[in-house]
């Protein structure tokens, strides 16, 4: 075994990557031994997942690291079947950087406006830094808190055909649920039926991803 290494990481703080970390490692989970490494000092992943109750841990298991993560990575790939690190929002950074060489996928959760778009633009180029290391490395957008049954504004679609790097054609839509998951300790996956349509999304994300 060695493990699938997604990176999810934004040097711009709300666009929902603890959001997507979590909930896509619960959706991984179910497919094989996934861990989440919590490598942001604001330690979100390693808090939600403190939250679930005794006797019904979080699905995958969480760890914080401070650093080394090329080491970390290293030492824990053999053991798992996909491992989600949650990056700190900092795309220059020695910890990104260690990540994305070491990273088979790169995620990058964005807000569906232009603004939050461009503010995104700097992880291109650390896409392209980690590349002279790690050819293979595949990096995508994710559109967060979409609409329901509203299509992207021609704003939007404009600044999505100026980045560098190209979106998923899945999304997380804006939910009550996503947030709700946060308070239990659990994930969309946990919900019952008012989760069906997230787990839907996170799945279809799972498999866009799984099969770049």
């Amino acid at each position: 075994m060695r493990a699938h290494v997604i990176a999810i990481a934004n040097q711009k703080g709300g666009a929902g990557k603890t959001t997507l970390a979590m909930n896509m490692a619960a959706g991984l989970a179910r497919r094989g031994r996934t861990l989440v490494i919590d490598a942001d000092p604001q330690g979100t992943a390693s808090q939600w997942a403190a939250q679930a109750p005794d006797g019904a841990p979080f699905p995958a298991s969480v760890i914080r690291v401070g650093g080394a993560l090329t080491r970390e990575l290293e030492r824990f790939r053999p053991d798992y079947g996909f491992i989600l690190v949650d990056c700190p929002p900092a795309p220059a950074g020695e910890t990104v950087r260690a990540v994305l060489i070491g990273a088979d996928s790169l995620l990058v959760p964005v807000l569906p406006s232009p603004v939050d778009l461009w503010a995104s633009l700097a992880m291109a180029k650390a896409v392209e830094d980690a590349r002279l290391h790690n050819r293979s490395l595949r990096a995508r957008l994710v559109l967060n808190q979409l609409e329901p049954r509203s299509a992207l504004t021609r704003d939007v679609g404009q600044a999505l055909s100026e980045m560098e790097m190209p979106a998923l054609r899945s999304g997380l839509g804006r939910r009550a649920v996503f947030r709700a998951s946060v308070l239990d300790g659990s994930s969309v996956y946990g919900q019952g039926g008012r989760g069906a349509a997230a787990v839907a999304e996170v799945e279809a994300i799972i498999e866009e991803v799984l099969a770049l």
